[in-house]
């Protein structure tokens, strides 16, 4: 299905139609993952399709086949330009406000789009109170982070970090968050959800043998660090310049060590 953005729909392979699409247009019981895809491949599409089979586990008790998963991704990017902006999505045939039972189905639901490189940067972030429901599992239906995003632009802000009630700052609204003491990356501890992109880094960072660490980033303990970035499928890194009230001058130089621990993780034909 084509709309006036020139984004397309399928649902189990088959272009999806208005009536198909219907019933999905307020549900919030599913689960996703967002990809860019460049030259009709994708970096990390393990860890995608790894995101998509523990959402299922999670949220439906079962999963779908990868092959099956892989089909449906294949159908969408072999009818697409080259580089493009995709989103996968897991739901129940059953659909909401049901008690589901053994017999219930998954469909998965494949949407492209013009392809995206995220915001130039950097970004100053609002800190804000909140934690997500299951921060593991990448679901849909979340209003809260659209209006706390909102909200934080009221206030002159790019964007919105989050602290949870015992003062860690995880993620941001669509971000993970990475920060910079000159020497290693710290990646925050707390609940928030381990994105693609991040597990990405993680590893290419290892394979050049920058230092890494996990560590709890207090709300007061900003100081401590030079530089932080945002990151999610757009990018593997924006520059952060400021955290509420305190200031990142560095964050310039972790930006620029991701991109170029991103550009060694090959792509993978879908």
């Amino acid at each position: 299905m084509t709309d006036v953005f020139g984004s397309h729909a399928w649902i189990d392979g088959r272009t999806a139609t208005a009536s198909d699409l219907a019933p999905l247009a307020f549900a919030g019981f599913a689960h996703f993952t967002a990809m860019q895809v460049r030259d009709r491949r994708v970096r990390g599409l393990d860890l995608h399709l790894d995101r998509l089979h523990d959402g299922s586990q999670a949220l439906f008790g079962r999963i779908m086949a990868e092959e099956r998963m892989r089909d449906a991704l294949r159908i969408a990017v072999a009818d697409a330009p080259g580089d493009l902006s995709l989103t996968a999505t897991v739901f129940s045939r059953s659909g909401e406000f049901r008690t589901g039972d053994a017999t219930d189905e998954c469909s998965i639901l494949v949407r492209t789009f013009p392809p995206n490189d995220g915001p130039a940067g950097p970004l100053k972030l609002a800190l804000t109170p909140h934690e997500r429901w299951r921060p593991e599992v990448k679901h849909v239906g979340e209003s809260a982070k659209t209006h706390l995003l909102r909200e934080a632009a009221r206030q002159g802000f790019d964007d919105a970090a989050f602290v949870d009630r015992q003062g860690r700052i995880g993620e941001a609204t669509i971000w993970n968050l990475a920060f910079w003491d000159g020497v290693s990356v710290t990646w925050p501890q707390a609940g928030i959800l381990a994105g693609v992109t991040m597990g990405i880094l993680r590893r290419r960072l290892s394979a050049l043998g920058v230092p890494q660490r996990e560590a709890v980033v207090a709300a007061d303990g900003l100081g401590e660090f030079s530089g932080a970035v945002a990151m999610n499928s757009w990018t593997p890194g924006v520059a952060v310049a400021s955290i509420g009230t305190a200031s990142l001058p560095r964050s310039g130089d972790l930006a620029a060590l991701l991109h170029r621990a991103y550009r060694t993780e090959p792509g993978l034909d879908v």
